[in-house]
């Protein structure tokens, strides 16, 4: 649910990075102490040019920083580079043996999306107490009430956030690092390349939008029927940045909500939302690609999901997660300037095995539609995480 908007009528939350002060007399002042636009904007006029050494220290500074606290600091790790940088990097400021953590599940053994073996690799390289939890379906379904209380707003993610948080908790620890940010600060989507290139290549036609609003209708059921539903909307959505942004992040296109809500809502709440003007306003004035697509994913996805959801998984357990790549000296030093997930993975003085420089990106998932699976063995009739997205709607509406 983007800022300002909440599930409470007449409740605002505060756009981020600002303050508001409230005076006794009923005065307030609402000031901004950080904007990302505005940032890359003075980033993009200053230029790309970036160097290998700027990037190790301006790193260095952040995993610095965060590991300030009188209680121990444990990492969350999986075998992706942003929580194996941090790693390294905290194994060469950190004075003492650090505490990590990782979740496998059983159904992706010997799959490529079980990132425990090689978590497990990474943590014995920088010898840290090292703890993997399994979790299984029966542990989705005990906490399943609990995890949906925790939410302080509806969401499709944080269930492993949630999971990972309850292991770190149980071992003891109060504050655990995360590898969120990384993705969007160092171009490690593949939406940083599919986005450009979707609005570089349909974007100049005229009349784009009602045409694929057409196509869509025409071909919509079939689609759906055949593949994702969303490849119905490829022309409608891929005239300008913030529609292709929406076409690649949505879970449910538009013109899908109808279907398990109701029509009056759909249509007041878009009217309300005014997504893709948003959108579209988040990036204006940005000139280079790679800089539109990660102000996108750091102002919508990264900002309005991932934090929100680390923010409530984490205080279930009573665990406060910290994001080193995450941080705004961080950000006024490195985004814009060309700097890659591989280059930040080679900043560290030990390096990291080449099982982990060499891996393909795969996100870290939770095999939830398994775990929707119904006690009859019939599986949703959503793809991925559609069928939990209509669980926890159904929940908390």
């Amino acid at each position: 649910m983007p800022e300002p908007h909440t599930m409470y009528k007449n409740i605002h939350s505060l756009p981020a990075g600002s303050s508001l002060w409230l005076g006794r007399d009923g005065r307030k002042i609402e000031s901004r102490y950080f904007d990302f636009r505005g940032e890359m904007q003075q980033l993009e006029e200053a230029g790309p040019e970036a160097s290998q050494d700027e990037l190790r220290a301006a790193l260095m500074e952040s995993v610095e920083h965060h590991l300030v606290s009188d209680v121990p600091v444990g990492v969350f790790l999986s075998a992706g580079l942003d929580s194996a940088s941090i790693m390294a990097l905290v194994a060469e400021v950190s004075g003492s043996q650090m505490e990590s953590m990782t979740l496998r599940f059983d159904e992706f053994s010997g799959t490529a999306s079980d990132e425990a073996p090689l978590a497990e690799e990474i943590a014995k390289a920088y010898n840290t107490r090292h703890q993997t939890r399994t979790v299984k379906g029966a542990d989705f379904q005990a906490d399943q009430a609990k995890l949906l209380a925790a939410m302080d707003q509806p969401s499709i993610d944080g269930v492993n956030t949630y999971f990972v948080a309850k292991e770190a908790a149980d071992m003891g620890l109060k504050v655990a690092l995360s590898g969120v940010g990384g993705d969007e600060l160092l171009g490690g989507y593949d939406s940083f390349r599919q986005i450009p290139s979707l609005v570089g290549k349909l974007g100049w036609i005229p009349g784009l939008r009602p045409l694929g609003a057409g196509f869509r209708v025409l071909s919509g059921p079939v689609l759906k029927a055949l593949t994702s539903p969303k490849y119905a909307s490829l022309l409608e959505y891929s005239s300008d940045y913030g529609s292709a942004y929406l076409l690649r992040r949505g879970l449910f296109m538009p013109w899908e909500l109808p279907e398990f809500m109701d029509a009056d809502i759909v249509r007041e709440g878009w009217q309300a939302l005014n997504l893709l003007e948003n959108m579209n306003a988040s990036i204006a004035g940005i000139q280079r690609p790679r800089n539109k697509v990660s102000l996108l994913e750091s102002l919508h996805y990264m900002r309005g999901q991932l934090l929100r959801d680390a923010d409530w998984a984490g205080m279930a357990h009573s665990l406060e997660i910290r994001t080193p790549l995450v941080d705004a000296t961080l950000f006024t030093k490195l985004a814009g300037r060309g700097y890659s997930k591989q280059a930040m993975a080679i900043t560290p003085k030990f390096p990291m095995p080449s099982s982990i420089l060499n891996r393909p990106k795969t996100g870290f998932a939770i095999p939830v539609r398994d775990w929707l699976q119904g006690d009859d063995g019939t599986q949703s009739d959503e793809r991925g995480v559609r069928g939990w997205a209509k669980s926890v709607y159904a929940t908390l509406k």
